[in-house]
């Protein structure tokens, strides 16, 4: 058991370092192939290797120099469990580094390289499928390792993980809740010696409370039951009387349908596998942003620098625990709204080289957070009365 730990340990160690490491030295070779190309080609010439080599020495120090003075004192204050950085669980520390020592100069360096060649009169490289196969690619790894770490890799997902936010598809623990039955008026009886029998035609300061609170009399319990409801039957309501709540399986973290029958493998489901799917659709937005910005006619062009610069900030998503309440509101700040109108400026310079799809994406999921958030708050779009 151990050993399997260690393993998977050393794995997860390796893929993120990788992760940090190679987009930067990929990145910075090919800048410094364009340098060495733009001063080769110079008037006059000058010396090109020497600029290459530089930029590379270069690279290979500030890789070691980072991973020596941030990337390993914070993994060890990480893996001391230390308060400040994840006592609360509602952020992430090892995405948010990655993301400034990685993510960022990547971009940079692309930006960088379009303005060497535009400055110079030349097309020598537009870094097509490095940003996004490489660069994001190696962030997603950084997001899965980041939530798949803490659960088993063997065997089923058998128990609850709140450290990675992965939910459980098997049910743990269930209590038995016993039918409360509706409370008949209560028949006086003989009087116990010692024993105050109380009048019904004089309500108590309880039962004052109870019908204050409920209007009819009803008196919540702890688990959701009203009782005294007429008509009821016992049944279990909500507070507000209203309608009982429905038998939802999935809040105990089980299925609703069966596994039955010869098919029952295509029902396959299991939380692990989910993650890899729930990451790469959380960055495709992104994905197709800084894929257009790899087009020729958008490379060679001042677009690269909102391209790149709202992509990184996009980025800054992944420092939000996967599963944050805040997910929602930052995602339509620091994506949706303003690649709706980058997009919007793309189409109208370069014609589609962006497909439509994702400005309506953009479009309707910020008039969808407007309008379902706060507009619905308002007392003229406020019709529960009417419906009720």
């Amino acid at each position: 058991m151990g050993s399997g730990r260690m393993l998977k340990f050393a794995i997860c160690e390796v893929l993120q370092f990788a992760g940090l490491c190679l987009p930067l030295f990929i990145v910075m070779q090919r800048f410094a192939a364009i340098v060495a190309k733009v001063k080769t080609s110079a008037r006059p010439p000058g010396d090109g290797g020497t600029a290459y080599w530089l930029i590379v020495a270069s690279s290979i120090a500030y890789v070691t120099s980072a991973a020596l003075l941030v990337w390993v004192p914070l993994k060890s204050l990480v893996f001391m469990k230390k308060k400040f950085l994840v006592g609360r669980k509602k952020w992430r520390p090892v995405a948010l580094v990655y993301v400034i020592l990685s993510t960022l100069p990547c971009f940079a360096f692309l930006i960088a390289s379009s303005e060497v060649q535009i400055n110079n009169n030349m097309k020598h490289d537009t870094f097509t499928e490095l940003p996004v196969s490489l660069v994001l690619f190696s962030l997603i790894c950084i997001d899965v390792v980041e939530r798949i770490r803490h659960c088993r890799l063997t065997g089923q997902a058998n128990e609850i993980n709140r450290d990675a936010e992965i939910p459980s598809t098997v049910l743990t623990h269930v209590e038995q809740v016993t039918p409360m039955t509706q409370i008949s008026p209560a028949v006086p009886g003989p009087a116990v010696p010692g024993q105050t029998v109380p009048n019904p035609a004089q309500p108590g300061p309880n039962r004052l409370n109870d019908r204050n609170q409920n209007g009819t009399g009803a008196r919540p319990e702890s688990n959701g039951t009203v009782l005294g409801v007429p008509g009821t039957n016992g049944r279990p309501f909500t507070i507000s009387g209203l309608s009982p709540p429905p038998a939802n399986p999935t809040a105990y973290g089980l299925s609703p349908y069966t596994h039955t029958g010869p098919l029952r493998f295509l029902c396959a489901s299991d939380a692990r596998a989910d993650v890899f799917v729930d990451s790469f659709m959380f960055w495709m937005d992104t994905v197709e942003m800084v894929r257009v910005a790899g087009h020729p006619l958008v490379y060679y062009s001042g677009w690269v620098f909102p391209i790149y610069i709202f992509s990184y900030v996009s980025c800054l998503r992944v420092v939000v625990m996967p599963h944050s309440p805040l997910l929602s509101s930052m995602g339509v700040a620091l994506q949706d709204l303003p690649f709706f109108f980058v997009r919007a400026g793309l189409i109208a310079f370069f014609g589609f080289v962006t497909p439509i799809l994702y400005l309506l994406k953009n479009l309707l999921i910020c008039l969808a957070f407007v309008y379902f958030n706060f507009m619905t708050k308002l007392r003229v779009f406020n019709t529960e009365r009417v419906f009720f």
